[in-house]
């Protein structure tokens, strides 16, 4: 018996609705992110050395794209469900990549790795917006039982259109 219903698998390859940061990439958001990841290339906050190297002005660390998309003001931490749920694994709802559920039927979410493209380093001043899709969807048997597997693609891209990152992530639900 499969736990794969039709439904699940007509979501395969639909976009999810497009997000936009909720502000651009502005040099305190730069900074600490550098800081807390600590890189220590000057390109990230030097104007001197960006214009320099050819970027113009301070660029992003690779990934830098994926963490600009924080919780807006004024909206409820999805970490409060704590209160109601103490048994709660945590997944499931802290990070919105803007597409349907895919009502699964375990309780469970595991991380199954991430896969990077890189095209471009996000600009200071660049407004980036992300659009994800479910691209696979597969159910394997595993020690534990029935788990199954999907992958979601996120591309961001910023204010002009022109890609910045392409992630593929891999949850395993069991």
């Amino acid at each position: 018996m499969s736990h794969i219903t039709p439904e699940m698998q007509a979501l395969i390859g639909v976009a999810g609705e497009v997000q936009t940061a909720p502000t651009p990439l502005g040099p305190d958001t730069l900074r600490r992110f550098t800081q807390a990841v600590m890189e220590s290339d000057p390109v990230h906050w030097d104007p001197i050395e960006a214009e320099r190297r050819g970027f113009g002005v301070p660029v992003a660390t690779p990934l830098q794209p994926m963490h600009l998309f924080a919780r807006p003001a004024g909206t409820p931490d999805t970490f409060e469900r704590f209160q109601d749920k103490p048994g709660w694994d945590g997944m499931g709802g802290t990070v919105s990549k803007g597409l349907p559920s895919l009502n699964l039927p375990f309780k469970r979410l595991l991380n199954g790795g991430y896969a990077c493209e890189f095209f471009q380093l996000a600009k200071l001043g660049d407004l980036v917006s992300r659009q994800s899709r479910y691209v696979e969807l597969s159910e394997r048997e595993s020690s534990s039982g029935p788990m199954i597997v999907f992958k979601t693609e996120t591309l961001y891209t910023n204010q002009h259109g022109e890609k910045l990152l392409r992630i593929v992530h891999t949850e395993l639900a069991r």
